[in-house]
């Protein structure tokens, strides 16, 4: 890295710094934090709801909801998780308020990086597309069944990789919560989806294929509107 990147770098403000920028008046300090964040929270958002419009509407709830109680923000955690903590509840509330159990919502434009399924391109033979296209659409369908706690634990814990650890802060539970919800959905998923397993006898059963991490469409730019 040169000199002047590092400059950059030392001269960009810490996710803390913008939060206390915001809390003591700064009207633009939100705005770049939520840039900052925003495809990550957006994709936690859509893949614990499981369709654009909730997601969209739990984004904005949560981020409406950070902006107001920024200054109830104690730093025993990082701001990062304590954003995700904030809209992963909104989504979940939203999903308990509306008792939303949809089995077949993921939008067709969540798409796989390689982990979940094999990559398709146009060059491929037409019929090996469409069993790529029926994998996807059965495994994202299979994590949009599970409870909406065992989906948002495997979503951050599976798919987003973060640690048991901060998933715990995220969700305001116990690791060992965390990791009894991320047990129970993979074993549904297992069940769900065994067909889809290849039959090579390498892997022990009752493990589902693997979730992967399925980017997403990023949400509206800007911050939440107040």
């Amino acid at each position: 890295m040169s000199d002047a990147e590092d400059e950059r770098t030392a001269d960009r403000p810490t996710d803390a710094e913008l939060l206390r920028a915001h809390v003591d008046g700064d009207p633009d300090a939100f705005g770049v934090l939520f840039g900052r964040h925003r495809d990550r929270l957006w994709a936690v958002a859509l893949r614990t709801t499981g369709n654009p419009e909730d997601a969209s509407d739990g984004l904005q709830d949560g981020m409406i909801a950070a902006y107001r109680r920024a200054g109830s923000f104690r730093g025993d955690a990082a701001v990062t998780t304590w954003l995700h903590r904030v809209v992963v509840n909104a989504c979940l509330d939203r999903l308990r308020a509306a008792k939303v159990r949809r089995t077949e919502t993921m939008p067709e434009d969540v798409e796989d990086r390689g982990t979940l399924v094999a990559a398709a391109t146009e060059e491929d033979d037409p019929s090996a597309v469409a069993v790529v296209s029926e994998r996807r659409r059965r495994v994202l369908a299979a994590l949009a069944s599970l409870p909406p706690e065992q989906r948002a634990a495997l979503v951050l814990v599976d798919m987003e990789g973060y640690p048991v650890s901060e998933v715990a802060l995220m969700l305001d539970c116990a690791e060992g919560t965390v990791k009894s919800r991320c047990s129970r959905g993979r074993t549904r998923l297992a069940a769900v989806l065994a067909d889809l397993r290849p039959a090579t006898g390498d892997e022990p059963p009752g493990n589902p294929p693997p979730t992967g991490d399925v980017p997403t469409t990023a949400p509206p730019r800007g911050p939440p509107r107040t």
